[in-house]
Formats: structure tokens, sequence, C-alpha cells
């Protein structure tokens, strides 16, 4: 597959602070990139110099082999965590009002269509529902049919059922060839949608691969954990297992030999769970603290 954007040691320096420290990276057409960091890690930084938004410090990136420049923001789509969308406007008037802002634009029945607009077109911006809302702000970040999208935490404060939806959304879009730049804190949203991701911490590359390709490099045991009360201090201590808010947490290999061991010392399974890792796993591992601290 193309690479349709490729980031050169971009860095970028406030005073004696470095936010990103000679990052470099590839994004494949029609896939969804992942960028993964707690706060602070550089992450935003990072979207902001390749958005065109900051300039960098040093580096560069390229789309199609192009140095980034003004006219990029033609080219490329972005939903910003937040915006402000007009007041008094209905979300059909609201698309109206976005159309007349670009060169080439995509119809806005598809558009309707592709985000799942036609229940609310005629409500006003201020009584949409957080779901919604993110749904026309997708519609927006679309509507001059960009190559690339940029997705800066789409799903932030939406129920369960509303990101479900809201993934599909995106699978959507990956469907019609396009190339999604997702950065996101919710770390099973990340296993869903992304193709590749890359982890930072302090303006650092930590990690870069698949989901899968990452866990299986670094991970080769699931965890157990299980009530507290049901299991002896002597035994916790004895095979160094960890208590972690009333839960006793294994680490193991072997989920077979670590529940007949259990069984064996006649310690009751009820409450018990297994849990293989996932990518907040893998940042613990790697930085010692939670992608979402």
């Amino acid at each position: 597959m193309q690479d349709v954007i490729r980031v050169e040691n971009l860095t970028k320096k406030y005073k004696d602070v470095i936010a990103v420290d000679g990052v470099n990276f590839t994004i494949k057409k029609g896939t969804c990139f992942g960028l993964l960091g707690p706060n602070g890690a550089g992450k935003t930084t990072t979207i902001e110099i390749m958005e065109g938004i900051i300039k960098a410090s040093e580096g560069q990136v390229y789309y199609y082999d192009k140095a980034i420049n003004a006219a990029m923001s033609q080219q490329i789509g972005i939903q910003f965590q937040h915006t402000a969308l007009q007041d008094f406007l209905s979300v059909q008037e609201t698309l109206n009002l976005f159309t007349s802002f670009y060169q080439h634009t995509i119809a806005i029945s598809e558009l309707v269509e592709l985000c799942d607009l036609s229940e609310f077109l005629n409500r006003d911006n201020r009584l949409l529902s957080g779901g919604q809302r993110q749904r026309l702000l997708l519609a927006l970040a679309l509507i001059n049919d960009p190559d690339i999208v940029f997705l800066d935490e789409p799903t932030t404060g939406l129920d369960p059922q509303a990101r479900r939806n809201f993934w599909q959304l995106i699978k959507n879009i990956k469907a019609r060839d396009k190339t999604v730049v997702l950065t996101t804190h919710y770390m099973d949203e990340a296993q869903q949608l992304c193709d590749d991701v890359l982890i930072m911490d302090h303006g650092k590359v930590i990690a870069r691969g698949s989901p899968r390709q990452l866990l299986n490099q670094h991970f080769q045991e699931v965890f157990i954990s299980l009530p507290a009360i049901q299991v002896p201090d002597a035994l916790v201590e004895h095979y160094g297992w960890h208590i972690n808010a009333q839960q006793v947490e294994i680490t193991t290999a072997d989920v077979e030999a670590t529940l007949s061991l259990l069984l064996a010392k006649k310690i009751s399974l009820t409450g018990l769970h297994i849990k293989s890792p996932n990518l907040d796993d893998l940042f613990l591992k790697l930085t010692g603290h939670s992608l979402r601290d």
C-alpha cells in the first residue's frame, strides 16, 4: 500500500520543553492509524503539526511525498475534540454553510446517508444529543471529500451504544478507501478500529505495530483475578501474587495449570475473571502508568 503521510524527524520545542522529540513514522493509504499516549505524551502536538495548525521546530510532514503547505487544508478533514457549532442553525443549514468553505465538496445527501443524519436534519444544533453532535461533526470533517481524515478523541463522553454506532461510521469511511488518523484514550476503540498504532510517551515513540503484533510481542501470558477474601495471605505471599482493589491478580502463561493449582488448594473460583492483555496493559508494562492517566 502507498504511503500517504510520512513524518521525518519531527521535533517541537517550547523554550526548555521538548514536546515532540525526533519522531518518525509513515501511514499507509486506506488504513486507520491510531496515535496513542497519555496527556503530555506529545501526540496532540504531533497531530496539530500534521494538520498544519502549528509548525514544527525541526523535521517535516509529507503528504504523498509533498511537504505540507496551506493548500493541504483543502485535502484533509479534521474532527476536533471540541468544536463550537453555530447556534440557531439546523443540521441542514450547518451542512450548507460548511459546503461554502471548500472548492470541492461531497454531495450533502451522500453525507447524510454516510453519517446517518436523516432523523435530525431539521433540528437546531443546540438540541442535538452527544452522539448526534459527533455524527454531524464527522460529516463536517468529510464535507470536502478528503483523502485523509483526522479524528481527535471523537467518542469521548459518548455512552457505550453511541460509541459503537460511531465505530461503525468510521469503518464505513475506511471502506471508502479513506485514511483515518485517530487519537483516543479508549483502548477497546483502538483495538477495534486501528490497523496500525503508534504509542508515544515523553515526546518519543515507544512502540509501533498492529495491536495484535504489539500484544504478541510483549505478552505470552494472561491475567487471572479473583476476590482476595477467597485466597489465604500465605498463599498469595508464597506464589508472589498481587493484591489490588481487594482482588488477587495472577499473571500466568498456563491458565489450566493455574486453575488446577487453585482447585487443589481448595480455593473457590466464584468471581474468577480471566483477561487477555490489551493495549492499556501494554502501555502500563512499557511506561509504568496507564494510557488514561
